[in-house]
């Protein structure tokens, strides 16, 4: 018999071997009791303590072999019992092996599996041994006795031809291996595997039924997706984004899509239905634990762009909490030729295309507002009354009630219901729905249309805002023109009054006082030809990270102990072109307002970053064009600008601080200079949180734009003559009588010889009665009967080659497009002063 062999009797022996052993236990107590009867009496003592002596050792040999594992208890050998019990009438083959190929445990169930094909002595073989017939199976095998070498678990599934049991040409077996790990696993088996080498367990089962019934089921499986996919109809499947995760090969093939392209987030909605009449087929969420069914006649675009007419079964089911799942479409052709109709329905489905593709949105509703029918654009337009059900919940609460009266309304019969201009609450557009009366399956209701006005609102906002900015501007620049020459008078005839005193005059200080104010005022006039853009500029190439870096130290100085103030630039910032100047007094401006509105301190950020036309869309500003931009954030945590008040922020003179304590100009200057400049302001204020100015400045690109020549690098002018006395004759022409009257006297001290006209109608009248004789023309801009620029052009007309000064309050640019191509002239601005009208007048002359 092979050691194999030997190890498997020895395990069925050893339980039967034991009750024989407590019987010869017992007839040996037995034999040497009866012995002590036959013994001398002088003997017994000595042959007791002995055989006492004996019992003692017995037992201590008993207890030793107890607690080592050579003994053990009635309840052990029970357990042990149980245990190979089971494992004998497992249905599954089991065998444990010792090393690669030793066998210490085979049960019935394989000793069935191997039947009669014994190794050498009778022995039963291994796992590999018994399946080594079937060259197909080599791989799973060697992967198994792999995984037993190393003490790990495997599984595999074998096809075998034939079963090694019964005469079934095909069978299934699944194999499982895994180490034995039980410190007693040696006992168990008996003397076997307590050599130290590894023991596995191999698991032999039968799966063929079970694989017979898998693949029953996947036939018929196979079988239900092919019904589908060849059904006369189309079907397709979307989760709640509109995603399509299930396509059939009938509707692909309508609509020349691939199917592999079905169910990896390949294929939306929106990619095989047109229009916007996906909105209809996607639900928000519903009543939880119901289904919604729904019939809709809509196009579907083929991968080709053409439409096919469709009827589609929408059917959605609603969880426990309310949120749609997976849908269930079934998509019907109706297009000529698909599916033969009757002209009736035939007509209502052309009906229904119509309806649903509209781009205006419409809806049935009864008397209550509850809505019985609706296209794609009103799902689309007013998503919140569509997926309550109520056209209501579309529109705003101030506008519910009108609405309501207008449905019902209509629903009585009413057809003279004017439209309701309303705002759409979760859009944020705004509407015009117009009710009419309507009758459907014999109960009155209303048609509702609804047409969008957003676009229109902020067309209409935009004019007015910029029609009312324009005749503020005008405003503020005609006032800026009449304090201008006011202005110039007073600092004339100040400056004429402090020739004549000394400063130890009592009078001296009273005249600066004058002059003082009167410069203060000039700077007020200055900042309304800021908003009104009439203010001279002298725009410069400048990188504007340089320019925020050069003002820190002023705004912290500015800002004070309690505000931090941070600033960040983003690298390569493209160039810009503005006047350095007033592009400073626009930080400097915001930085004041944001420090104003943190009495409490708090932070204010500084930043500057590039922001291309692609990008521009992302600040949903209105009127802002696509273009390169280097945009300018200033930022604060302060109070926040409420709604009310946000459109007049610009305005001159409007200010929300205390009187005495804000001019109302600061805001309208830097939304002068920045519009100047050919830039964009914008405001972003909540309530709490603070607010943010963005200026927009376009891309300067060095060689493409020409339109304004760069400030030339200023060249020091040369010190003024201590003597400001001159000659010539000068012809003074200025409409206001004080200004032409301090003009004339200050030019006449210094020995030039004055003509005085008061318009340029009146200027050509004294230069006619002059012939030669003016040397040059001193001349204002705006002026009654006939301006400035005009009375140049006649000058030059009639031969007069005097160079020509013109004076205003306006900038430069805003009347040299009038005069004539080539000429040149000189510019003073309003107010001027004593000083610097010698000076020009003297810097002119011939």
């Amino acid at each position: 018999m092979s050691p194999s062999s030997m190890h498997i009797a020895a395990q069925r022996s050893e339980r039967a071997g034991q009750p024989m052993l407590v019987m010869a236990l017992a007839a040996a107590c037995i034999a040497i009791m009866a012995s002590f009867a036959w013994l001398p009496n002088e003997q017994t003592p000595m042959l007791l303590l002995v055989l006492l002596l004996s019992l003692a050792f017995v037992g201590v040999l008993a207890l030793v072999g107890f607690a080592a594992g050579f003994l053990r208890t009635n309840a052990a050998r029970a357990g042990d019992d149980i245990a190979r019990l089971i494992a004998d009438t497992s249905p599954d083959g089991l065998l444990v092996t010792e090393g690669e190929s030793a066998i210490l445990y085979a049960n019935d169930a394989y000793m069935a599996l191997a039947g009669g094909t014994g190794g050498r002595n009778g022995g039963p073989r291994t796992v590999d041994r018994l399946f080594s017939g079937a060259p197909e199976v080599a791989e799973p095998l060697y992967r198994l006795a792999t995984a037993a070498r190393e003490g790990k678990r495997c599984a595999e599934e074998l096809r075998v031809t034939p079963a090694l049991i019964g005469d079934a040409e095909v069978a299934w077996y699944r194999i499982r291996v895994r180490p034995l790990e039980r410190p007693d696993a040696g006992r168990l088996l008996g003397k076997a595997g307590r050599n130290g080498r590894k023991l596995a367990l191999w698991t032999i089962a039968d799966v063929t039924r079970e694989r017979e019934r898998h693949e029953n089921v996947f036939q018929e499986l196979q079988h239900a997706i092919d019904f589908l996919d060849h059904a006369p109809a189309g079907f397709f499947s979307t989760d709640a984004r509109g995603n399509i995760s299930y396509m059939n090969a009938t509707l692909a093939d309508w609509l020349d899509f691939d199917l592999s392209q079905v169910g990896a987030g390949g294929l939306a909605l929106r990619d095989i239905v047109a229009d916007d009449s996906a909105s209809l087929l996607v639900f928000g969420s519903g009543t939880p634990n119901t289904v919604r069914t729904e019939q809709i006649d809509l196009d579907l675009r083929r991968r080709d762009g053409l439409r096919l007419p469709s009827r589609l079964l929408h059917r959605v089911a609603f969880g426990v909490d309310g949120a749609p799942g997976a849908s269930r479409t079934l998509a019907l052709n109706r297009s000529p030729g698909g599916e033969p109709a009757e002209e009736a329905r035939a007509a209502e489905v052309r009906f229904a295309r119509f309806f649903n593709s509209t781009p205006m949105a419409i809806a049935t509703v009864d008397r209550a507002g509850k809505i019985q029918r609706s296209n794609a654009a009103f799902a689309k337009l007013l998503p919140g009354a569509a997926s309550v059900g109520t056209v209501l919940a579309g529109v705003a609460e101030a506008h519910r009630g009108g609405l309501l009266r207008a449905v019902q309304d209509a629903s009585s019969g009413s057809e003279d219901n004017a439209p309701i201009d309303a705002a759409l609450t979760e859009t944020g557009k705004s509407a015009r729905l117009f009710v009419t009366p309507n009758e459907e399956n014999g109960e009155r209701g209303a048609s509702v249309f609804v047409l969008d006005t957003t676009e229109e609102r902020n067309r209409e906002e935009q004019l007015h805002q910029s029609q009312k900015m324009q005749a503020v501007g005008q405003l503020a620049g005609g006032v800026a023109h009449d304090f201008n020459n006011v202005l110039t008078a007073i600092l004339g005839y100040s400056e004429l009054l402090l020739a004549n005193h000394r400063p130890t005059d009592p009078s001296f200080q009273d005249i600066m006082q004058i002059k003082q104010n009167a410069n203060r005022a000039a700077g007020l006039v200055r900042q309304l030809l800021a908003f009104s853009r009439r203010q001279t500029l002298r725009p410069q190439v400048l990188q504007l990270g340089d320019v925020l870096s050069d003002l820190q130290m002023l705004t912290r100085r500015l800002v004070g102990e309690k505000i931090e103030v941070s600033s960040k630039q983003a690298r390569d910032l493209w160039l810009v072109k503005a006047d350095l100047n007033q592009f400073e007094q626009v930080i400097m401006n915001l930085i004041v307002n944001a420090r104003d509105a943190m009495p409490d301190g708090g932070k204010i950020f500084l930043r500057v970053k590039n922001v291309a036309a692609s990008e521009c869309a992302a600040y949903a500003c209105k009127q802002l064009p696509e273009a390169d931009y280097v945009v300018v954030e200033v930022e604060d945590t302060g109070t926040g600008i409420p709604v009310e008040i946000r459109d007049k922020i610009f305005d001159p003179f409007f200010t929300t601080k205390e009187v005495g304590k804000g001019t109302g100009l600061g805001l309208s200057m830097v939304y002068g200079i920045v519009k100047q400049t050919g830039g964009f302001i914008y405001c972003d204020s909540t309530i709490g949180r603070g607010t943010t100015f963005r200026i927009f400045l376009t891309r300067h690109i060095p060689g493409v734009e020409t339109v304004v020549e760069e400030e030339k690098p200023a060249v020091p002018e040369k010190k003024p003559a201590a003597d400001h006395t001159g000659a010539g004759v000068v012809l003074l022409v200025e409409d206001e009588e004080a200004v032409r009257s301090f003009g004339a006297r200050a030019l006449s001290s210094r020995g030039y010889t004055v003509l005085e006209a008061e318009s340029g109608v009146d200027a050509l009248r004294v230069v006619d009665e002059n012939p030669g004789r003016i040397d040059l023309v001193v001349s204002d801009v705006v002026m009654p009967e006939m301006d400035g620029p005009t009375m140049f052009g006649e000058l030059r007309k009639r031969g007069i080659k005097a160079r020509v000064i013109f004076v205003s309050g306006y900038a430069e640019d805003a009347f040299s497009k009038n005069l004539p191509e080539g000429e040149d002239f000189g510019f003073m601005p309003k107010p001027f002063t004593l000083k610097q009208l010698i000076e020009t007048v003297k810097a002119n002359m011939k």
